[in-house]
């Protein structure tokens, strides 16, 4: 018996860019064998800067552990090789584009009459179902379509953007391999499969739960009050700015002035996160101040912390990150020094806890990449090696899934699958 929970289960998948990608990733890591179905051109994630033919960064980390099948979905021939895979499948991952899956007969609906066993996993933009599930989407266009680029707070020349990481691609694929997980522990107990559904703009209201809330008899007048205060702000120019400024927000008086919240420093900047009364007595006392308003000691709470943060700020600018740092931690209070995101490859915390996965790629040498998301005893989840060169596994896959030797020559011949990489 193997330690590892996916041992046996056969994945296919059909994904590109980020959410499928990284999900088959982990349940691959998990020891399910995974086939990658991919254009003959290869995968476009191939071609995003690409540091060797056919290989980029981008491919690199999210598809380890992987056997890439190059087929062409819409040769005559395809349908063949995709009844002989499926026969042999757990699980189905897809996140094309609105309508494709269906066009290809990989909707769940159409696969569960033959394969009532099969699981199918799919990530949509918006949903499948609504106004706006036909359309295309995503992650910076679903993060300003969900709120999360405002809550986000990243600022580019006064307007609000998603940053570096695609973080709802990266929630949805979480929810994506939580989701399978789930339904193949169900057909463990009922023999049935399923279909799991998550999409880009619930991973993004997911990432923002603190906020996806509404007490009406508390929260409704002033959100509607808003809501017309919007829309005249919008129909009279007001700075895009303003308006998130005077959007209604949840947070206690001094959370953000104080106590959740970044400081310059003397060297650089420190962020803190004290959420209860106990760690913001601690803090306002480590950096030598009294805040009497945490007992509601205080009549004009909004003057209290206007004048507060001043003096605070001017006191943790006084001194570097790593005295403050001495000085919180002492105090158990929650702070770090902000990191820069290249600095945290080289730290010792993510290296004691082997958050990294360091190995010898055939063409492009010592790489480092993030290691499996999940722990689990023995080798629950194991990095697997780099996806091998692309195309050179086709004939070995079609093998696999039964075909003998005289149709795999005749699938490779006629044009459905290649077994060589795109020049």
């Amino acid at each position: 018996m193997s330690d590892q929970p996916f041992a046996g289960v056969t994945v296919l998948e059909f994904g590109h860019f980020i959410a499928v990608p990284w999900a088959g990733q982990v349940l691959a890591d998990g020891g399910a064998h995974v086939i990658k179905i991919e254009p003959l051109e290869g995968e476009p994630s191939r071609y995003i800067a690409p540091i060797v033919p056919g290989e980029s960064r981008h491919f690199v980390i999210r598809n380890r552990g992987k056997h890439s099948l190059p087929l062409d979905l819409r040769h005559a021939d395809a349908r063949e090789i995709l009844d002989a895979l499926l026969a042999r499948a757990d699980v189905v991952l897809a996140n094309m584009r609105p309508g494709l899956a269906a066009e290809m007969g990989l909707e769940y609906e159409q696969l569960a009459p033959r394969y009532p066993r099969l699981v199918v996993g799919t990530v949509t933009a918006f949903g499948p179902r609504g106004p706006d599930a036909a359309l295309a989407g995503m992650d910076h266009v679903v993060q300003a379509r969900s709120g999360l680029m405002v809550t986000g707070g990243k600022v580019n020349e006064g307007l609000p953007t998603s940053g570096e990481s695609p973080i709802a691609d990266y929630m949805a694929a979480s929810l994506l391999a939580f989701g399978v997980a789930s339904a193949l522990y169900r057909r463990e107990r009922t023999g049935r499969g399923g279909r799991v559904d998550t999409s880009l703009l619930l991973a993004a209201l997911a990432l923002q739960n603190n906020l996806m809330v509404r007490v009406e008899s508390l929260d409704a007048p002033r959100h509607a009050a808003f809501g017309e205060w919007l829309t005249r702000a919008r129909e009279g120019g007001v700075p895009f700015t303003e308006q998130v400024q005077r959007m209604p927000r949840n947070r206690a008086a001094g959370s953000s002035t104080l106590y959740v919240r970044t400081y310059a420093t003397k060297d650089a900047a420190l962020a803190v996160a004290c959420g209860s009364p106990s760690l913001r007595r601690r803090f306002i006392a480590a950096v030598g101040h009294e805040d009497p308003a945490i007992d509601g000691k205080v009549p004009d709470v909004d003057a209290h912390y206007t004048a507060l943060k001043a003096a605070v700020e001017a006191t943790v600018a006084s001194r570097t990150t790593a005295e403050w740092k001495t000085v919180l931690d002492a105090r158990g209070v929650p702070a770090s020094g902000v990191v820069l995101p290249v600095e945290i490859l080289d730290d010792a915390q993510p290296a004691a806890n082997e958050m990294f996965h360091r190995f010898e790629h055939p063409a492009l040498g010592t790489v480092t990449v993030l290691g499996s998301p999940v722990h689990l005893d023995g080798d629950g989840f194991t990095p697997g090696p780099p996806t091998a060169a692309f195309g050179s596994e086709a004939r070995t896959i079609l093998e696999w899934a039964g075909l003998d030797e005289r149709d795999v020559h005749r699938l490779v011949s006629g044009g459905a699958v290649t077994p060589t990489a795109p020049s």
